[in-house]
Formats: structure tokens, sequence, C-alpha cells
């Protein structure tokens, strides 16, 4: 394709929000990237904040963070999941960093004093942002736009692509209108009326959908699919049913048997690709996601437990190991607040491994730290990352080296053993947004330990996000008393991983694994964690 211009994908949703969006463009991505096109996807998010590394996990799920350090919407993650790529800081942006960005502009000067305008200087901005990737030289860019049509603040995002698709022409763009189709059980009817109202709010921005993708929980009949297509101005064939589906895995197979990116490529007019996507690997993992009997139980301890997509990555991360472990994943999901003395044995008893999920703040600590107790007194595999290492840190102070008021100075500035510390550079700092060690950084691994042998690797990238640290001044007396430093940041000697000398596996890391498992690249330390616990 080199030479010829990229062609854009444009996504959005109507109706309700959490319709799947990301799942739909990852999908799509993987059908296209499989008949050998180079794909990328970036998600636009209409909320003011710059970034959503400030934002609670009950607000937005969890913050992904790409390996060049940028702190994005859980989208990224399914799209790297999906598509075994890397994405980075030109995949995601907000209002807010739009606005940010015009507005230090004009602070500057650089618009000669003009009137500063929603057109064409902050569409202008998103547009320039969309195309930042087209010199890497992609074939097919999908943007995904956050939000539900008629939503006020998505209305710039509309008014860009409106813009876009003018300016690239009917054979470069494809506008893609993810809407729901309810069933109305007291009717026992299908209802396309508020698909209707989605697509004429669309229409009313002087954007015309060329596909519709309809989820559905019913199957839509050709009698719907040509209703919808009269009141859209949308042909037949271009009426997408997303049936539900029992995984996110499945979605790509249901939208290869619905024509989706072969409607996808005749209006963009891409030939000369694969006549059919190979997706032996994904059909392989899905073989084995479904056949699997034998079952490994993994309990999950966080405080956010009621919204599991707070720990999305965690989750999926388990998943593609347990499935090329040839394993079905029974996965609790514990809440640490609710942890504690009486009840921790009948909790974690029945648990073949135990995962100590990261996080921050003072909430729920103690219930993950009777977790770690309970996993190290009773050789049960343990996972812990990020704040689980740090917890593991100050259980192991207590409870072996008798510091009972060992603690992080993040919940106790006082403690007299301050096992885990505010990392020095972070000092400096009085902004919270992006101020965090983010991104990947190198690591060397110490030669014959679990975690080298699950890498089977000296050397390692792996991505982060934290403020505090292991206090390297009580080193001595951890690995002493058999808590050994397994793996050290190359670049400024920081304890990167801790695993227990004496216990079957016990493995708790600085940083976090679950941003680079992919259902083709299962994580080495998830898939030996799953292993482990199995055996055990």
């Amino acid at each position: 394709m080199s030479g010829k211009p990229t062609k854009y994908i444009f996504i959005a949703g109507g109706v309700t929000s959490s319709l799947g969006k990301g799942i739909i463009a990852a999908s799509l991505g993987k059908l296209l990237q499989a008949r050998g096109l180079k794909v990328s996807i970036l998600k636009l998010d209409p909320y003011i904040n710059v970034d959503p590394g400030t934002l609670n996990p009950y607000e937005h799920g969890e913050v992904y963070v790409t390996a060049d350090g940028a702190e994005t919407d859980l989208d990224l993650g399914h799209y790297e999941r999906f598509l075994n790529i890397q994405t980075s800081a030109k995949n995601n942006f907000t209002t807010g960093k739009v606005y940010q960005t015009v507005i230090s502009r004009e602070r500057k000067g650089d618009y000669l004093g003009k009137t500063v305008q929603v057109i064409p200087h902050i569409t202008d901005e998103i547009k320039k942002r969309i195309r930042s990737l087209e010199s890497d030289g992609y074939d097919v860019i999908i943007v995904e736009i956050g939000g539900t049509v008629g939503d006020m603040e998505s209305l710039p995002y509309i008014e860009a692509v409106r813009q876009m698709t003018w300016e690239l022409g009917k054979e470069n763009s494809v506008t893609i209108l993810l809407t729901l189709i309810p069933y109305l059980s007291a009717a026992g009817e299908l209802k396309t009326k508020p698909t209707q109202h989605s697509v004429k709010f669309l229409m009313q921005s002087g954007v015309q959908p060329d596909i519709l993708v309809c989820r559905t929980e019913r199957p839509l009949s050709n009698e719907i699919k040509e209703k919808i297509a009269l009141f859209t101005n949308v042909k037949p064939d271009r009426v997408i049913e997303a049936l539900d589906v029992a995984s996110i895995y499945e979605v790509p197979l249901k939208m290869k048997e619905e024509g989706l990116d072969r409607a996808v490529l005749s209006q963009l007019k891409l030939s000369g690709q694969s006549a059919e996507p190979d997706l032996t690997q994904w059909n392989d993992f899905l073989r084995k996601l479904k056949s699997a009997t034998k079952e490994v139980r993994i309990t999950l301890v966080g405080k956010y437990i009621e919204l599991r997509d707070a720990y999305k990555s965690i989750s999926e991360a388990l998943l593609h190991a347990s499935v090329y472990n040839n394993l079905k994943l029974n996965l609790q999901w514990v809440s640490s607040e609710n942890l504690n003395d009486e009840n921790i044995k009948e909790v974690l008893s029945g648990s073949d491994g135990i995962l100590i999920a990261p996080g921050f703040g003072s909430r729920g600590i103690e219930g993950k730290i009777k977790a770690l107790q309970y996993a190290r007194e009773n050789k049960l595999p343990l996972l812990g990352i990020c704040f689980g290492m740090q917890l593991s840190v100050i259980e192991f102070a207590r409870n072996v080296l008798g510091w009972k008021t060992a603690n992080s100075t993040e919940i106790d500035p006082a403690t007299d053993y301050p096992v885990i510390d505010l990392l020095p550079e972070q000092l400096k700092k009085s902004m919270m947004g992006g101020t965090m060690r983010l991104g990947q950084k190198e690591i060397s691994l110490k030669k014959n330990t679990k975690i080298s042998a699950a890498y089977q690797k000296d050397v390692i990238r792996e991505r982060h996000r934290h403020r505090y640290f292991f206090n390297e001044k009580y080193k001595e007396e951890f690995e002493k008393a058999g808590m050994i430093v397994s793996a050290t940041d190359t670049e400024q000697g920081l304890t990167e991983a801790f695993e227990l000398k004496d216990h079957p596996w016990f493995v708790t890391v600085q940083f976090h694994p679950e941003y680079q498992s992919t259902v083709d690249a299962p994580h080495p330390l998830f898939m030996e964690f799953i292993k482990r616990s199995k055996e055990n």
C-alpha cells in the first residue's frame, strides 16, 4: 500500500453507552489485519480530563498504560490484546487534551489575534491528532469516538469526522454506527425506533453512516434489516447483526460471518488482499477456550471488585494463560475490605492461586495483607502486582521480621519502618496528573530465580505506574530472612520483584505484566503463575 492514501474507519455509538465500540473496533481491526493490512486504532474520549490518570476506577475502569508511558482509556487494552500490537500516546486523546493544546497556543499568540472557536480551531486540532498516525505507514486507521451520538460533549468529534469524510472522499473513509435494537418482552418485539433516532441525530450533524452494527439479544430478520435500511439510508446488506456472545473473543468471527470486513473493504476499494482473513491462531485459541475441562481456581483480591473493568487487563491475562495451559479459568473476586481473621481461611482455602491486585490508598489494605500472609504461610502460589508487591513487603516486615509498625509512607508518613517510601524524584512534583513513574523500563532478572525461570530471559522490559518503591536500606534484612530481590531496574537500581526462598511459587512485582498479555502471546509470568497454581 506504499504511496497510497491511508484509509479511515470512524466508529460512533448510538442509543446507549457501553455497547462495546472498543470490542467492535478491535474485532474489525483484527479481521483487516488478518487479511494482510497494516492497521492501527485510536480512541477519542469526550471528557474534559486531560487523561484518565486521575480518575477513580469507578468512573472509568482501569487506566491502561502504553509502552511510552501514556495513561489511556481501557479500550487500548482491547486493541493491543486483539491485534497483538503496541499502541502509544498518539492512540488516545481527550477533549481536555485538545483544549489544553489550543488554549496554550492561543496564550503564545499563535492565532495572531483571531477569535479562537470550536470551528475551525478545536476541530482542526482533533483532525491533526487523528492524522498524526499516517506517517507510520498504516493502510487503515480505525477511529473510535467515545460517548453516544447526541451527547453535547461528542459534537466537536462528530463535526471533525464530518469534515474528514468530506476531505478524504467516499473511497477513503467509512462511517460505522454501533447501535442497539432492544427487545421488549411485554410486546414480544425487537424495536428499531431508537436506532432510527440515533441515525437522525448523526445525520443532523451532517454525517451519514455507511454501516450499522446492531447489538441485539435476538436475531434480526431480513424484514427488520430492511425496515432499518429504509429509515436510515443504509443498504440492507450493511445492517450488521451483533448478537450477544459468551466471550468477547468470538466477536471477530461473528463479524466475519456477518460480512462487516467485506462491507468495509468494498467501500474503501481495498483489493489484492487475502481472499479470507487468516485466523488460524485465533481459532486455535477459541477451540482451547471452549474445550478445556480441567479447572484452575484463582482468587483475585482487590478493592474495586464491584466494577471488574478496574482489573480488565488482569482478568484477561489470567484467561489467556489459563487457555494456553489447557485449563478453564474459575476466577473468584474477593473484596479486600471484607477479609478478616475470622473468614480468611473459609474464603481462601479453596484457591489454587491468589493474585493481589494493584491500587492506591489505605482502603482495604489490611485485607490484602492478611491474604498475603495466608498465601505465604500455607504455601499457596501467589502473584502480587504493583501495590501488591509493596504490601507483600509490609506483610513480611511485620510478621517475619517483627517490625509490627512497618508501613508505606503513603499510608503512614510517620511509620518507624518506612519499608515502602516515595520515589526521590516524586518529592519535586506538585501536580498529580501524568507525574508517576510511567511506561516501559528495562529490568534485569537474577539468575536461578522463579521469575527468571518464567521469562527464560536475563533482561525484560515491562510497564510501570507508581509513585512509591521499596526502601533499599532494608534490602539486607529482607534477604537474610528469605525474601529475595529477584529483579532490578537497570537504570536506577530500583527493586522490581521479590520472591520467597522457601515457597513453591510466591512472586510479587512492581511492574504491570498484565498490559503485555495478548491472545497471540500470553504473558510468561501469568503462564507460570497459572501452571504453578494448577500443580498446587
